[in-house]
Formats: C-alpha cells, structure tokens, sequence
C-alpha cells in the first residue's frame, strides 16, 4: 500500500484563515470559494475535465483579484489531480509550482503542505527517496515553528513510512519515538492508528514477534471494527507474514484468507473507479489543452489591459490566432500526408530491395555450389591423373612438368575453397562443430602438407606442444586446421632459408575438461612493415614479397580472423621489418573422454600397402557418370591391390548390386538418371551392411544431413587428400583385420 496522503484539494481548508481578511470584498470571496467547491465535487465523481477548469479558473481569478493563496491552492488541486491520473511528471511540475509560489507569499502554512505534498510524490520512487525526506523534515521543521502538531503528526506518519520502505528501520524507529511523543496532543485518531501499525511493522524488521503481534493484531480488531480497510490489509498482510516466520502456519492461513477477504472488497472498489478514471481520462488531454488556451489569453488580456488597447484589438488578435492555427493545422495534415506517402513509398522500395537481396543471396549461393561443383569435378580428374602420372618410372623426364600442373590445380582448388568459405561466413553459414579428434594427428598432418613447400623454400618447421595439453579433444578439427595452415602457410610463403614455429602453450585450466591454451605461429622472415599490418586481415590485401613462387588469394589471414570470431577469440600479431612475425591466439580446448574405444583419422597401426598385403583382395564398386574421375579412382585403388568395377549412375549401380557382392562402394553424389542419394537408399533395402562413401564436388554444408540419412556411412570431398582418401577408404575396407590388430 503506497504512503497515506490526504486529497490536496481539501487543502483550502486548512488556509481559508490565512486567505480571508476584513479589507477584502466578499464576492471575491465567495466567487473563489465557489470555484474550490466545484472542483473538489468534479474530483469526488470523477470529472477531472470539469476539476481542472475550475482549477485554472482559481489560478485565474488568484491573480486577478490578487488572492495569491487561490492561486497556490489552484496548482496545489491540479498537481493532485494530474498525480492520481498517473501523469507523476506533470503532478509534480504544479505541485513545485505551488510550492514556489507559497514561498513567494512567505507564509509557513502553505510552505509546509506543499513540501508534505512533494515529500509524497518523491517518496514513491526509490531513486528519489533522499530528495523525499529533505521535503519532510522541512514540512516538520516549519509545522513545529508553528505549533502544528497534527500536520507533525501526519508528516512523521508519512516519514516513517518511507524510511520502512527503503530498508532503514533505524531511522524509521527515531521518529516512532517522536511520534508517540506527541501523541498526548490533539491528534486525530486515524494517524494514530497508523503510528501504531507502523510500530508493528518496524518489531517485525527486528524480529520482535510478539511486540509485532500486539500492535498489529491491534490494528487489525480496530480496522475491523471501523472498516479501515486500507489498515486492515497491511494489518492482515504483515500478521501473515509474522506468523508464517514463526512457523505458526494455522494462523498464518487464517490472517492471510481475511487478507485476500479485504483484497477482494478493495478490489471490487479498485474497479469501479478505475472504470470511472479511464472514463474521465478521455477528457483529460481536452482539458489540458483548454487550460493551456486559458492561460494564454489571460496573458493576452494582461498585456492588452497595460497597453490600454481596445476590444476590437483584442478580437482581431484572437482570429488572427486562430486562422492562424487553422492554417497551421492545415499544413500539418498536408505535411502528414506527405510524409505518410512518401513513407509508404518508401517501405514499397525497400520491400523490393529485400526481395531482390534475398532473389541475388540465392542466386549467388546457388551459383557458388554449381561453380563449385563444375570446377571440383575436372580438377579432380586433373590433379589425380597428374599425381598417377607423377609415380610413373617412364615419365621422370616430365617430373618438373607434372609438379606444375599438379601445383596449378592445387592453387585453384584453394582458391575455389577461400572463396566459398568466406562467402559462407560473410552469410553467418558457418557453425562450429563438436567432434572428437586428436591434437597429436591433427598436427602432424598439418605439417605433412607442407613437406614439398618447406623443402622448396629450404625452411625448417618446428613444433612445440605443452605436455598438459590432452591430445583428445572434442571440437572442429576442420575450422582449427584452417586456421593453422593459413598462418603456417604464410610464414613458409614470406620466409626462405628460415624457420618457422608452430607452438602450443597452456594458459590455465578453468574446468575438469577445459583447457585455455595459446597458439603461437611465428617466422624469422623478413617481417611485416608497421603501416601494412592493419591491412593484411582485410580480404584481396596481399603484401609484396620477393618469393614470386607463391601468388595468393589474399583471403586467408581474413579466413583466419572470421574463423577465429566463432570461436570468440582474436588474433594478434607482433612484427617489425628484418625481425620475422608472431601470430598469436588463445582457445579454450575442451578435452574427450570417451565411454568407448576411441579410434581416431590416421590411428591405425597399419598403412594402406600392409593392409592390402596382410588381406585378402577387395572389390569396390566405383559409380560416378565422369570417365575421368572413375579412372583417376580405378587407377588409385589398383596401386593399393584392389580390384574395382565402374557404374556410370545410380541406376546401373543399383542392377550390378544385385548381381555382384562388393566389400565397399564409392558413389558420386550428383548424377543423371539417379543421383548416389536415392540409389543408396535402394540398396540399403537388400543390403544393410555393405560400406557405402560419398564420393563428391559439392560442399558438404549444404546438404551433409541429407547425405548421411540416405544411408551414405561416409563422405570423401573431391579433390581429396590422398592419404585421408586411403584411410577413409581402408577404415571400412579392413575393419575386420583392424580390430583384430587393436
């Protein structure tokens, strides 16, 4: 229940004292007295419209027949009345009003009701409470000067109150002890009623029960009987609350059902005249303006008085405002419509600009998966053929040649793969994944990549790995893999005759199973100059270099910097001309503990030949409609002693499986006639077991879902890596003799 506060516009009968004096006319008088009386019978039922217009009537007249005590109890009436239509700003803007004004006339009376009423306003926000008590203790600084203690009375209540509410029960207690001073004055039983529920309220603070328990249930028998029904709640409430904390629960639930009891009765009031102020409401933003409009003519007629000016000059003034307003409200409609077109307008092109974004999005998105595909799938033929080529003892003469070639398709195909990924990342298309892996694999094969580079520039790469670091993790191993060959990639790149480290650091361990560690990349190369190392993480920034061996895209330090983003980490660098570069990120790496044997890429004891050497001869089913790709395939697998058969599509490798029995099938994604998907899915309907592996030129984010639940165990990417391709392929060609080997 908010802090008691007596109506403002009963106020004018505490001061009719102060107003009346003998030299005055009594139809002054009786005129004002008049305008207080009807405003406070609008209140009672309601019309705040009617409220306010006697209200600004009163401050009108106040002036006029200067009676500056109407004219505070005008503001005082409608700061009241703005306060209980829940407009507290515009409440409190007359309210000080009023309070300046009764500071001007210099009588105590009015200055201490108007801090009273301030005093009351502020207190119901916390963050204004300070201001709230200074407002108070003036009230009762002045009251005391005049001997006032009923008014002392009601501003402790008030006081007391707002201390309770905002957790100072000792400031409250110091004016509980000055209030029952005073209580063998004159003072109205009510508040003193209230001093004694308020006393219950601070020994329930202290856990004083059974002080609590007399003044409250006190309250509570005279609230009863005299239909209190304000006390009787807080009485009900704060009794609920001492018994439920003293494990009385029987009568807790009694004092807690009569407090519902009256919650509902003051509901029910609550609602009727809640009914009655949404009524009145509608009327109010009428009223606010007719009082403005008041306002300003009586400055109007002020000011034609002192200047002795005619009615007529008063009449032309008043309908040159007013064809001057209707002129402006005029143009404002024209205005509106205006801009109401012009938004609508513009919404219409901006509905098209989506639509047309969302239409090149797709497009382009399409466009990237079909280049991507179209371009993976001859360079698969071209780098499988130059690397089947490159083994061949007849063909050492054309060693340097093969290399180029094989090199050139190599520098396309990372060319093909920075750009769809940084398209995918600038379309938040890219999540990380959580896989299980092993940090010891995953760099060895990151240093296996750069064997033929590192023997080109004639570089050394070395790897430090903190031994608290756990080699099974759970992650992306893909995105990591990204990052690290992008920067160990650049450091070969920029530095010749060198070396070049790759190092991990554990920081801290923040979890069982989370491990914050430090990736530094770093080179002794020629470095990066100040003024370019702001550029280099933007996309197509390249930095010259004298090794014109290596031309790249100008994307991977911005692969690097986006990937990294996921992780909701950033990179930093440390350079400077002659004195080499230093990469450095941190990751907080989760560990794997596996509920069962944990075999990971790359694991086996075994490589390929001494499998193929130890089993027996295996036969795959190679399907994919491009000559050159099944050849590449056919070609690779017979390197290793496995023999291979060749469907063109899904169609013609559906009819061989039902004649023939394979130990393994390579099918291609996207064919005519029938794609891998729905061949796959007809034969897992006569064979569950057979290992079936994507082999494709589409990007796996795309549709790798819908890959998998076709029934497809595995996916290879085209081109692949050679040796992941032979340890995909022999992980499910030889699980039988891997098992028995672990």
């Amino acid at each position: 229940m908010k802090v008691i506060r007596l109506p403002t516009i009963f106020a004018f009968f505490l001061f009719a004292s102060v107003a009346i004096s003998q030299e005055q006319p009594e139809w002054q008088l009786d005129t004002l007295q008049s305008y207080v009386d009807r405003s406070n019978q609008a209140y009672d039922v309601y019309q705040y419209k009617d409220a306010i217009k006697y209200a600004s009537l009163l401050i009108e007249k106040g002036k006029e027949f200067e009676r500056p005590v109407y004219e505070f109890l005008g503001y005082d009436i409608l700061g009241g009345i703005y306060t209980e239509t829940d407009d507290s700003i515009q409440g409190k803007i007359y309210s000080e009003k009023a309070l300046a004004l009764a500071r001007t006339i210099g009588k105590d009376s009015l200055i201490a009701w108007g801090t009273l009423n301030l005093g009351i306003l502020y207190s119901e926000n916390k963050n204004t409470y300070h201001k709230a008590i200074q407002y108070f203790e003036e009230s009762i600084a002045i009251n005391e000067k005049l001997g006032d203690y009923n008014e002392i009375y009601l501003t402790y209540v008030n006081l007391i109150w707002t201390h309770l509410d905002n957790n100072a029960p000792e400031k409250a207690y110091q004016f509980l002890q000055k209030a029952e001073a005073l209580s063998g004055k004159q003072i109205d039983s009510l508040n003193k009623m209230y001093i004694d529920l308020l006393y219950g309220r601070y020994y329930l603070t202290q856990k004083n029960y059974t002080q609590a328990r007399l003044k409250l249930e006190k309250i509570a028998s005279l609230a009863d009987e005299d239909a209190h029904m304000d006390l009787a709640l807080e009485a009900y409430e704060n009794l609920a609350k001492l018994y439920s904390a003293t494990y009385n629960y029987e009568n807790a639930f009694k004092n807690l059902d009569k407090y519902h009891n009256y919650k509902q009765k003051a509901y029910t009031l609550k609602k009727l005249e809640e009914t009655e102020k949404a009524r009145a409401k509608f009327e109010l933003a009428q009223a606010q303006k007719n009082l403005q409009v008041a306002l300003k003519e009586q400055e109007y007629s002020d000011e034609l008085i002192s200047k002795s000016r005619s009615l007529t000059t008063v009449l032309i003034i008043a309908i040159a405002i007013l064809v001057m307003s209707l002129i402006g409200v005029v143009i404002f409609f024209r205005t509106r419509k205006k801009y109401i077109t012009n938004l609508q307008i513009k919404n219409q092109e901006l509905e098209i600009a989506r639509e047309k974004a969302e239409k090149l999005s797709k497009v382009k998105t399409k466009f990237l998966s079909t280049v991507s595909h179209e371009l993976r799938t001859p360079l698969y033929g071209v780098i499988g053929i130059s690397s089947l080529l490159k083994e061949d003892e007849n063909l050492k003469e054309y060693s340097e040649d093969l290399d180029a070639l094989k090199f050139s398709a190599d520098y396309l195909l990372a060319l093909i793969n920075d750009v769809l990924l940084l398209s995918k990342m600038d379309a938040d298309a890219i999540t990380l994944s959580k896989v299980p892996y092993e940090m010891n694999a995953l760099l060895k094969n990151i240093l296996r990549s750069f064997e033929t580079s590192l023997q080109q520039n004639g570089n050394q790469l070395h790897l430090e790995i903190d031994d608290r670091i756990p080699n099974k993790l759970i992650g992306d191993p893909v995105r990591l893999s990204q990052v690290l060959i992008n920067l160990v990639g650049n450091a070969i790149k920029f530095t010749e005759n060198g070396n070049i480290w790759l190092e991990l650091k554990l920081v801290k361990k923040s979890k069982k199973d989370r491990f914050m560690t430090e990736f530094v990349v770093k080179d002794d190369g020629p470095g990066i100059p100040l003024d370019k190392q702001g550029d280099i993480f933007k996309e197509f920034t390249q930095i010259e270099n004298k090794n014109h061996s290596y031309k790249g895209t100008g994307l991977g330090l911005t692969i690097v910097k986006k990937i990294l983003k996921l992780y909701g980490s950033k990179i930093s660098l440390e350079s400077a001309p002659g004195k080499g570069a230093k990469f450095t990120f941190n990751l907080n790496l989760r560990a794997y503990e596996p509920t069962a044997p944990y075999i990971p890429k790359n694991s086996s004891s075994l490589n390929g030949k001494e499998r193929a050497n130890e089993a027996s001869v295996k036969h795959v089913l190679i399907v994919d409609d491009n000559k050159i790709n099944q050849k590449v395939t056919k070609k690779t697998l017979e390197k290793h002693q496995i023999k291979s058969t060749l469907a063109d599509d899904g169609a013609e490798a559906l009819e061989i499986c039902k004649e023939s029995k394979f130990d393994l099938i390579l099918m291609d994604i996207h064919m005519p006639n029938m794609n891998g998907m729905e061949a796959t899915r007809h034969i897992r309907k006569f064979d569950k077991n057979i290992p079936i592996l994507a082999l494709t030129a589409v990007e796996l984010d795309e549709n790798k879902t819908e890959i998998i639940n076709s029934g497809i165990n595995d996916i290879i990417h085209k081109p692949y890596n050679l040796p992941e391709f032979l340890d995909t392929v022999f992980k499910y060609l030889y699980v039988e003799e891997t098992n028995s080997v672990s």
